[in-house]
């Protein structure tokens, strides 16, 4: 597909995109006409049954009684008509291509529309697959840009077909020497299959997607499973839940001092909870992440299936935090700051920063090595061990931590807040009851900033923040000896350009070998 030539998606890309509203359309038609349909088989099976008795101005009656069936039927006929050419249209002029350089979607038949994502500006290749495109064998691609609003979607392919393609945009957009392509058979000038063959395999992989139903084996295997019990476990000891439970004590000691039907209040709050905790564990449900040659692969949902790659040098910050309910069974969550061309406020973008949504801590070490692969063995125990597990007070702590003299700015996480530079990242590390480390790496840095208040600047201390792009995942880190920030304000700048100038991750297969 990567040829530079305009490809046209799946058949029954119109379908799925707009056409499933006549799906709805004919489901309230049927509904409001089940009484004219029970009638037809009571009369035809139960002799002597009274008729169904239309409401007055009824269209179908009309109809009936001035014999304008054939003519009505006839107009049916060629509204569908008029609908399959729009369709046809909106697929015929829905095209894609592929270039060296760019990713670019056009579509429209009186208005006319086009958007181009830049290779070297990708951030990631997601595969969605609906829960009734995935019962026909499609899936459509969001190609991320580097913006708000930047993606470009191909929306609807076969899943072999975007799977394939999804190969080639990666390939390009890593800097991958020509020669690789030639020995995977996928170049300029190749044959392409006819279109009759392209058609039948489309309608092959359509119905064998409905027949069968079933998702195919991926490999690698996910280095991370996710028990049903822990997923469960980890949203029942939540802040929402605690709330809940804050709020239902609250309501029932008010209905106790006034009047029992105060409790009616609490069902509204119980059905919302049950909501948001129905739609976050169906998209939680089948997670994975494996390590890919292109990036990190990320599978998630019940319904929903989204299958991302986050290639290499796209993580901006990583977070390992853990929640004060979870602590007992040891669970952690991972979450990162990525460009994922959306709103930072959006749920996708929400879902999107959860590299994992719960586990132990092997689990979360793990998932970090796959987002941090270039961090030195030797700092890894500043993340765990001698990072957010320390006890500092117990011997010799790496971080620079809050000056005793400020104890008042942070009373139970003094010792803990603190901050560490390396060669290639910057660590912080605040909370004492809800702990977490923050892991920026220095190539990803976008600028570095000091603030200091009046009562910082009497007691001798800042904050600093860590600019990064948008999301979760935050750079602050407050209560800080000012020498030691004005340092670290230095050391960073210096490590930033460093890592900077020696980062090559944005094209992580420059420099392959040629295959062969």
């Amino acid at each position: 597909m990567s040829d530079g030539e305009w490809h046209r998606m799946h058949p029954l890309t119109p379908l799925l995109r707009g056409g499933l509203v006549l799906v709805v359309v004919a489901g309230l038609i049927i509904s409001n006409l089940r009484e004219r349909i029970a009638d037809f088989f009571i009369s035809s099976t139960v002799p002597g049954a009274d008729g169904f008795q239309g409401q007055p101005g009824d269209p179908i009656d009309f109809v009936l009684q001035h014999n304008l069936v054939l003519v009505a039927l006839l107009v049916l006929a060629g509204l569908l008509l008029v609908l399959v050419g729009l369709f046809y249209l909106s697929w015929r002029f829905h095209t894609f291509r592929i270039t060296g350089d760019d990713v670019e979607v056009r579509q429209g038949v009186l208005f006319r529309s086009q958007r181009r994502a830049p290779l070297d500006r990708v951030q990631g290749v997601n595969l969605t697959r609906p829960l009734i495109a995935r019962l026909c064998g499609m899936a459509k691609l969001d190609v991320l840009g580097a913006g708000s609003d930047t993606n470009v979607k191909l929306e609807y392919l076969s899943t072999k077909t975007a799977e394939a393609v999804r190969a080639d945009i990666l390939r390009l957009a890593s800097g991958r020497k020509l020669a690789e392509a030639v020995a995977a058979g996928r170049v300029p000038g190749m044959p392409r299959p006819g279109r009759v063959a392209q058609a039948t395999t489309m309608v092959t992989d359509a119905v064998t997607g409905m027949v069968l139903g079933a998702e195919v084996p991926v490999e690698p295997a996910s280095v991370v499973e996710i028990p049903m019990l822990r997923l469960l476990m980890s949203h029942v000891f939540s802040q929402a839940t605690l709330w809940l439970l804050v709020l239902i004590g609250l309501i029932a000691w008010g209905s106790w001092q006034t009047t029992p039907v105060l409790l009616l209040s609490v069902i509204p709050a119980v059905i919302g909870i049950g909501t948001y905790w129905v739609r976050t564990l169906s998209k939680k449900f089948r997670y994975s992440i494996a390590p890919t040659p292109d990036g990190v692969r990320i599978t998630y949902g019940l319904f929903t299936t989204i299958t991302e790659i986050l290639p290499p040098g796209r993580v901006h910050a990583v977070e390992l935090s853990q929640p004060l309910l979870w602590r007992p069974a040891g669970w952690w969550v991972v979450r990162v700051n990525r460009l994922a061309g959306r709103s930072s406020s959006s749920r996708e973008s929400d879902q999107a920063a959860d590299a994992l949504p719960v586990g132990d801590r092997a689990d979360a070490e793990r998932v970090m090595r796959l987002l941090l692969p270039g961090l030195a063995e030797d700092a890894w125990s500043l993340v765990f061990d001698r990072g957010v597990l320390a006890r500092p007070g117990n011997g010799e702590d790496a971080f620079t931590t809050t000056p005793k003299r400020a104890w008042i700015l942070r009373p139970l996480s003094w010792r803990r807040n603190g901050f560490v530079l390396t060669d290639h990242v910057l660590i912080m590390r605040r909370g004492f009851i809800w702990r977490k480390l923050v892991v920026v790496p220095l190539a990803r840095l976008q600028s570095f900033g000091i603030e200091q208040g009046p009562l910082d600047r009497a007691l001798g201390v800042a904050e600093v923040h860590a600019h990064t792009i948008t999301g979760r995942v935050s750079g602050r880190l407050g209560a800080i000896d000012r020498d030691a920030v004005v340092g670290l304000f230095a050391e960073a700048a210096a490590g930033a350009v460093r890592a900077g100038a020696g980062d090559r991750s944005h094209r992580w297969a420059d420099g392959v070998p040629d295959a062969g």
